[in-house]
């Protein structure tokens, strides 16, 4: 991830806080901050299907957010102080999660469909949709995986041995 051509070029990046079986993030997110890059992680609205992606000021600025009902940290729906992304300058890069990935692009996700609706949101921001890459584990990878017509395609997807 940290040598890959996009996260090198990208300054602004969303990034999933893990949950205990996913990819861990938490090099990544210390590494964007330690190369002077933005990061902005998922906040949730329950009951919907709406997220945002918030600005963190430090890797540190994690542990100090309330732990949702996923036993994930995420800034309160109080928090109006940090910067949401598409307020400002867009995403370049947006690092996803998932259940399963096919080697389309096609991604099965927890079933909300959070990053389907911010990325058509994202489609509409005058800097346009960022480059979206599914971090995985190899036995993700499935021959395919169903899709609905809202379903966004991930540009790539990252796993070990790919």
């Amino acid at each position: 991830v940290i040598g890959h051509s996009k996260y090198q070029e990208s300054k602004r990046i969303a990034i999933f806080l893990s949950m205990s079986d996913e990819i861990q993030t938490e090099e990544i997110i210390k590494d964007i901050f330690k190369q002077g890059k933005e990061c902005f992680i998922p906040r949730y609205k329950p009951h919907s299907n709406h997220m945002d992606m918030l600005k963190l000021s430090s890797a540190e600025d994690i542990s100090s957010l309330p732990l949702t009902s996923w036993n994930i940290h995420q800034p309160s729906d109080d928090d109006h102080v940090r910067e949401e992304a598409l307020s400002g300058g867009g995403l370049d890069l947006i690092f996803m999660p998932g259940l399963g990935f096919d080697k389309k692009g096609n991604r099965l996700g927890r079933g909300k469909g959070y990053y389907d609706t911010y990325l058509e949101r994202c489609m509409k921001h005058p800097s346009g949709k960022p480059y979206t890459i599914a971090l995985a584990f190899r036995e993700q990878i499935c021959e395919s995986v169903p899709v609905a017509e809202n379903d966004v395609q991930i540009d790539e997807i990252l796993y070990e041995d790919c």
